[in-house]
């Protein structure tokens, strides 16, 4: 998902691979397959950006697996115990 900004400031998300079209006319519209229509307060090139870095991290975590969260103790320098705890 993406996370993009109504015009009236409210942020909503939506998934990038229903959006059909965007249409910047002047302000930027989302077209999607259903036929339903977004207003966004980003701009075309900002809704793209959007897209390509959701297509970026999906292949990333197929190819690498998904990013792990590090244990407060391999944050603070030390090694992280068999099982994540402590």
């Amino acid at each position: 998902m993406i996370v993009l900004t109504r015009l009236n400031r409210t942020p909503f998300a939506v998934n990038p691979d229903l959006i059909e079209r965007i249409q910047a006319t002047p302000d930027t519209t989302l077209v999607m397959v259903d036929g339903a229509t977004f207003v966004v307060a980003d701009t075309m090139d900002a809704v793209i950006d959007a897209v390509v870095a959701f297509r970026a991290r999906v292949l990333s975590a197929a190819l690498h697996g998904p990013v792990a969260e590090q244990s407060p103790a391999a944050d603070a320098g030390g090694a992280p115990t068999p099982g994540g705890e402590g």
